[in-house]
């Protein structure tokens, strides 16, 4: 995997597949959504959506009045398909084109959403980098949501490699940063009828003065 293009297989994944031909398609992403209305998100709140992609949670969150989006993913095409489908309304949302891996954020957060992004970080050196952006790139009083699928979930997706997590592994990889606040495991149905299991963990950032 050393020569591995990442940012060549995605743009390739998102410019021969439809919307709907992919396995993480959500029509309505409730479990994303069930986080913010759990910890009360202001709609003024910060937030950014690593590997947000063309998913439909910007739509939601813009729906309920969220005024300060950041979405994020390695693929431009899939940030131009969501810029189409939100027409006007895309001007109102912060579209960054990087790798999770070596993103550097020039802002702060309040709230840290990764839906399936984390998972595809396998080498020691991304994720150490990935866990150190984001503790340094949380607000004292943000909340990070990482979801990923689960020992019971897929070893692979989208024809790579990812790295499972199961609730002890997620806390144990976050702890010396971030104190877990709640873990559930989800199925997720795909437009294909297959079911994968994730588990997504909710995590505060810990007081370290």
């Amino acid at each position: 995997m050393e020569n591995f293009d990442r940012k060549k297989h995605w743009e390739n994944i998102y410019k021969t597949k439809e919307l709907k031909e992919v396995s993480w398609f959500q029509p309505t992403p409730e479990t994303s959504l069930d986080f913010f209305r759990q910890f009360n998100v202001p709609t003024t709140a910060k937030i950014i959506d690593i590997g947000g992609g063309d998913s439909f949670l910007v739509d939601n969150l813009l729906n309920l009045g969220y005024q300060d989006i950041t979405v994020l993913d390695i693929s431009e095409f899939s940030l131009d398909r969501a810029k189409l489908r939100l027409g006007e309304r895309a001007s109102k949302i912060n579209w960054i084109v990087a790798d999770a891996a070596t993103f550097k954020p020039t802002e702060k957060y309040d709230f840290w959403h990764d839906r399936a992004a984390f998972h595809f970080l396998t080498q020691e050196n991304e994720i150490s980098n990935y866990l150190d952006t984001v503790q340094k790139s949380i607000k004292p009083t943000g909340v990070l949501v990482i979801g990923t699928f689960s020992e019971n979930g897929p070893n692979k997706c989208s024809g790579i490699e990812i790295k499972q997590y199961s609730e002890n592994t997620m806390t144990d990889r976050l702890k010396m940063f971030f104190e877990k606040i709640n873990c559930i495991t989800v199925d997720h149905k795909t437009p294909f009828d297959t079911i994968q299991n994730f588990v997504f963990c909710s995590f505060r950032k810990l007081n370290t003065a």
